[in-house]
């Protein structure tokens, strides 16, 4: 594509925040808008937007022009929170599922993440890397500009710097703006069930400093859970992790009120993710607090569990991002669209606050609100634009149904 693009006639420019601050309580509902607009990209970024009554067309006489006539321009969904990197489905544990079988029994059975972990052990780096690309370039066309990608189903030294060299080889190859989590901390593998302080130090000792000198990692991971890792165990790793220079981002109370929201704040980490089982105590903290609370439909819907409470947080002052999750066993879908719909119809969340939990806070979450998130003269042109449609709310109206029309990854289609 031409070095200078003009997109015209743009009937509403979405998400033309003055700031890159993440957005909490009243200000989440804040979704600015231009009607009638025009934007230009020039060598990959946004160079100009404005009015279409203020358009001096000679300007741009020979930049590529995109008519936008009845269609709506966002910034590209920004997917803060994914398992990507898998070897195979796990289409078993749903049949298990739906026969009423819990995640406990199915993970006693060999299924859930150990089961992924297996896959992983036994596939090469050549074809996690073939997948795990196939499957960005199918997000990518539903939306999303920006995701991260974290391990955890290596949960060995070598399974687990074989997932990040992936993420890392993915980095280089996609054009997405890619955000890579080490998440050896997901479950303890059997050989060290019983004896958790080894495979911890194994964390520690042998896969920190590796993945620290080959960069392999932008955060770190602890699935903070009841039967998983405790509160202390949770802070040792993601104390560890800080001193190789990875901020953190917790997994935290999806099954129980595990003290993974109280232990996130306290660890200043970037975000908690999860949240499906919380109180009054845990909003309150999390509210008062930097860290933004995560929220993943897609893993409520899939298990029949509740779903985060969006309001409550809201209503509280707490930031709160959307993301996938996707990943084999608890949420086999990357389609941020379905989780903006989501978020409306399950959660009651306004469409303005859906779109800003999935675009800038979701940047403000892997700590890239600086390049996406919102449409900004300097940042990235990754957009969205939709088909001609009535207005924004029928985007999370129509879920099921694709409105996107084209893709824009620092200004070039993807669709």
């Amino acid at each position: 594509m031409a070095s200078t693009t003009l997109i015209t006639n743009i009937e509403g420019l979405v998400g033309l925040h003055p700031t890159d601050a993440v957005l909490r309580g009243q200000q989440l509902a804040s979704l600015p808008m231009l009607h009638k607009a025009y934007l230009l990209i020039e060598n990959h970024e946004i160079a100009e937007v404005g009015s279409m009554e203020t358009i001096d067309r000679n300007r741009f006489s020979g930049s590529h022009q995109i008519d936008a006539t009845g269609k709506f321009v966002l910034p590209g969904w920004c997917d803060s929170h994914t398992h990507l990197v898998f070897a195979a489905s796990r289409e078993e544990e749903f049949v298990d599922k739906i026969k009423g079988r819990s995640y406990e029994e199915i993970a006693a059975k060999g299924g859930g993440i150990l089961n992924s972990a297996r896959k992983v052990a036994e596939a090469s780096e050549e074809v996690l890397f073939a997948a795990a690309y196939s499957r960005l370039q199918q997000i990518s066309k539903s939306g999303t500009t920006t995701v991260e990608i974290k391990s955890g189903y290596g949960l060995s030294v070598e399974a687990e710097l074989k997932m990040l060299r992936v993420i890392k080889k993915l980095k280089e190859r996609s054009s997405l703006q890619i955000k890579a989590t080490f998440l050896g901390a997901h479950t303890y593998p059997p050989p060290f069930k019983n004896d958790h302080a080894a495979y911890i130090k194994l964390i520690t000792d042998e896969m920190l400093p590796v993945i620290a000198t080959e960069k392999l990692a932008d955060f770190i991971d602890v699935f903070c859970e009841k039967g998983f890792f405790s509160p202390e165990e949770t802070e040792q790793i993601c104390l560890a992790g800080r001193a190789h220079g990875l901020p953190a981002k917790i997994h935290g109370n999806q099954l129980h009120l595990s003290n993974g929201v109280q232990t996130a704040v306290k660890l200043n980490a970037v975000s908690v993710d999860h949240l499906e089982t919380m109180d009054e105590a845990a909003i309150a903290c999390l509210a008062q607090s930097d860290t933004i609370g995560t929220l993943l439909p897609n893993a409520a819907f899939f298990l029949r569990m509740t779903d985060p409470p969006a309001r409550a947080l809201i209503e509280s002052g707490a930031a709160i991002a959307l993301a996938t999750d996707y990943n084999p066993g608890s949420a086999p879908s990357g389609n941020m669209n379905f989780v903006v719909s989501q978020a409306c119809i399950r959660m009651r969340m306004l469409p303005e606050e859906a779109i800003n939990a999935a675009t800038i806070n979701g940047a403000c979450a892997l700590q890239l609100q600086d390049r996406c998130g919102s449409i900004r003269p300097g940042k990235r042109a990754d957009l969205v634009i939709t088909q001609p449609i009535s207005s924004l709310a029928y985007l999370p109206y129509a879920f099921g149904s694709s409105c996107i029309e084209q893709v824009l990854v620092g200004g070039d289609p993807i669709i």
